[in-house]
């Protein structure tokens, strides 16, 4: 009888194992050796499918909001339509209600149009037509017994009372006219004192400035002598000062030069430069003799600083010179230095170029083939 062996949970933990260890290197296989993933670094599948995935949601996009437009578009169309019809059923009530209310509702037909009515005085009828008026009864006391009515006599003593009253107003009248006239009167004598007045007060304020005039030119003319007066003295004055000045300057000492004016509290060569008058022969023959001295020093200075300068001018010039030798002296070795160095480069690229031909015609003369090349990049390890 055959005997199968069974497998535990380890040996089924095992063998999955390995089977996914089996697939991740077979992934990893195809991506290493796929150029295309290996040199983009990259999974370009999935990135095409994520480009088509946004290309696709901007479509959906698009369309709903193109969608949502229309929606808008027909939406705003509905509602202008609904308003004008609005508009219009609003406008048709309105219509209603104004046929209604002048038709059913006019102001004549209200129960208190007669306390506004503007028309009432015009259609009212007068308070009393007559004494027979048959709208006034007994209690109305209208007409009482023993009254005329409207007989002649009445008439004619309501025309004695007109005439009566016309004769007082004249009577009246004229005698406001006359009372205004002799107020008139009154008003034109009494403007005519007070003009008088004015031009009484008018004469009294010219006496008055005349005389203040008069007056003011009296004090102008002796204050204006008495100045003159004062400037005249004063003129005399002046006069005499400036003559004792000038006789001052005449005799004093600065004009007459004197040397003791010039004289200074520090020291005899420091004199008063404002009332210095110049040296004296002695002290001008002593300056030039100072000037003379000075003079020769300076020429002296100035020969021996020429001389310096003829010294580090023939010191540069030497030291020019050997400057130059030595510069050519460097000059040359540099030469020397650059043309061995060209030999020994010139000599190593030859021994290089040889070396070279060695390596490609004796030691490198089997070139490897594609065999050689396609055992390597079997594993992906």
């Amino acid at each position: 009888m055959l005997k199968f062996q069974t497998a535990t949970k380890e040996d089924l933990k095992l063998a999955a194992s390995i089977q996914r260890r089996r697939q991740i290197e077979a992934e990893r296989k195809q991506r290493i050796f796929n150029p295309r993933f290996r040199k983009i670094g990259v999974d370009k599948e999935s990135l095409d499918k994520q480009v088509e995935e946004k290309k696709q949601q901007r479509q959906l996009e698009q369309a709903r909001e193109s969608q949502l437009d229309e929606n808008l578009v027909r939406s705003s169309h509905v509602a202008l339509l609904l308003e004008k019809q609005q508009h219009e059923e609003r406008r048709k009530i309105n219509l209603e209600i104004e046929d209604f209310r002048r038709h059913y509702q006019r102001t004549e037909d209200r129960r208190d149009y007669d306390l506004y009515d503007p028309q009432a005085l015009k259609k009212s009828l007068p308070i009393r037509l007559g004494d027979d008026d048959p709208r006034f009864g007994l209690g109305c006391a209208q007409k009482f017994e023993g009254e005329m009515g409207e007989s002649k006599e009445r008439l004619r003593a309501q025309k004695e009372e007109r005439r009566y009253w016309i004769e007082k107003q004249k009577e009246e009248r004229v005698q406001a006219e006359r009372d205004c006239q002799e107020a008139e009167k009154a008003y034109q004598e009494a403007v005519i004192s007070r003009d008088k007045r004015a031009m009484a007060l008018d004469q009294m304020e010219r006496e008055c400035r005349r005389r203040l005039n008069e007056a003011t030119a009296r004090f102008n003319r002796a204050l204006a002598d008495e100045q003159e007066r004062r400037r005249h003295c004063e003129a005399l004055l002046d006069e005499e000062d400036k003559k004792a000045e000038i006789y001052n300057h005449v005799t004093g000492d600065f004009l007459t030069e004197a040397k003791e004016q010039a004289e200074s509290t520090r020291g005899p060569l420091k004199p008063l430069a404002s009332r210095y008058k110049g040296m004296n022969p002695d002290e001008l023959k002593a300056f030039r003799d100072g000037q003379a001295r000075q003079m020769e020093e300076i020429e002296k200075m100035k020969l021996e600083e020429k001389r310096m300068n003829e010294e580090w001018d023939r010191l540069m010039n030497s030291h020019a010179i050997i400057a130059d030798s030595y510069q050519r002296e460097m000059d040359q070795k540099r030469a020397e230095t650059n043309k061995k160095i060209a030999e020994e480069n010139l000599q190593l690229a030859e021994e290089h170029k040889s070396h070279q031909e060695y390596l490609n015609r004796v030691l490198y003369k089997n070139k490897p083939t594609a065999a050689f090349f396609e055992q390597f990049n079997k594993d992906a390890r």
